[in-house]
């Protein structure tokens, strides 16, 4: 199972890597042609919105068809995509690219999540298999860029398209030889699902909403700490280190979480990281330097980055076998949803109660909510 996840692993990278380093060349290509900041607003906004619309779709079309068809659009699209970028390097065609790229990225990992799902045999490997998982997109965020960044320093943005352009079809060699477990023969037809008979299940319900606020919580931090931290007269830089820890801390939990997997139950984690959320928002406005701010910071990068791949293994053990990409999907779109709205929505509350009472509102928030985590033991799986 090992080696098996080492090579979807590495598919995963290959895709996730094309994504992130688009993510750096379109912006920077934008800039270059002359357009405002508003307009490469609108172009990195475009990289999340495909996955609104498509990850349930997606996910429903994975259930279907398995992992290989999945990630071979996933592959011929992120590729057209950069492509596209190469032959016609102008703003309509960069947004172009991260429609395709970033919608590609979101409906493969679906494929991939649902796929690792199935091969584990036990309560104990999905635990492992999600936490081994988690380590592609970090480890694809740092190696998109960086090369990214590297080619086009030393030979311009047509090359760095072109490695873009190649790269996810190293996917394909990571996943040639899996063989998709074959759908349940009872499952009931396609046009008689309704996502409702999904949200039917209370366990599900409970875990979305777990997913909800932890994920809100990611997209305050990323939000407002540059506020707070303009607000006290904090220097760009020093803002700019304490996002890099969490980015660090977020990133580095990953590695550790098989050990922890390994020791502690899905909920257990995902209570703790609830309570500890809670708590450290609530701190956070109470910091009176850089450096406190840093620990906070790093303190939930943490906790937000451990609850992930707890989320994928408790999904995949209540929700029906046929319908788990069809959840995942459902998780995905949320997610997305959230981010695109809720930075919105936290400005305009910011306004009415400030910087540091958005904090606390959403801490009391979190804290309140860990009992729907708690709550996730008294599912059959695990007892």
């Amino acid at each position: 199972m090992k080696a098996q996840l080492v090579r979807l692993i590495g598919a995963q990278i290959c895709l996730h890597a094309c994504m992130t380093g688009m993510r750096l060349a379109a912006p920077l290509m934008a800039l270059k042609l002359g357009h405002s900041s508003a307009e490469v607003g609108v172009l990195m906004a475009l990289f999340s919105l495909t996955q609104v619309f498509l990850a349930l779709p997606a996910g429903r079309f994975a259930d279907r068809h398995g992992l290989k068809l999945p990630l071979m659009i996933g592959v011929l699209t992120s590729s057209l995509g950069a492509l596209l970028c190469v032959l016609n390097p102008s703003f309509p065609v960069l947004c172009i690219g991260a429609l395709l790229t970033g919608g590609s990225a979101g409906s493969t990992i679906i494929a991939l999540q649902r796929h690792v799902g199935r091969i584990g045999k036990t309560h104990a490997d999905l635990k492992l298999a999600f936490s081994w998982l988690s380590m592609g997109p970090a480890i694809s965020n740092l190696i998109g860029p960086f090369f990214v960044g590297l080619l086009i320093d030393q030979f311009g943005f047509k090359v760095a398209f072109v490695f873009l352009s190649v790269i996810p079809f190293l996917a394909w060699f990571g996943v040639k030889n899996e063989v998709s477990p074959k759908a349940n023969e009872l499952e009931e037809p396609l046009e008689k699902r309704r996502i409702w008979d999904l949200l039917a299940n209370p366990m599900l319900r409970k875990l979305l909403l777990v997913n909800w606020f932890m994920s809100s919580c990611w997209d305050l931090h990323t939000f407002m700490v540059p506020l707070l931290g303009h607000e006290r007269g904090v220097s760009a830089t020093a803002i700019g280190t304490v996002m890099g820890v969490f980015a660090i801390c977020a990133a580095l939990i990953r590695f550790v979480l098989p050990v922890i997997a390994e020791r502690l139950l899905e909920w257990q984690i995902m209570t703790a990281a609830m309570v500890m959320t809670a708590i450290l928002m609530g701190l956070y406005p109470l910091t009176n330097s850089v450096v406190w701010m840093a620990i906070c910071s790093g303190g939930l990068g943490l906790f937000l980055g451990s609850v992930q791949p707890m989320l994928m293994s408790t999904m995949h053990q209540i929700t029906p076998e046929h319908r788990q990409g069809e959840a995942l999907g459902l998780r995905a779109m949320m997610v997305n949803t959230s981010s695109v709205f809720m930075p919105m929505l936290f400005g305009a509350a910011g306004t009415l109660i400030g910087v540091s009472g958005l904090f606390w509102v959403v801490s009391a928030t979190v804290g309140s909510g860990a009992r729907l985590a708690w709550g996730l033991r008294a599912d059959k799986n695990h007892e």
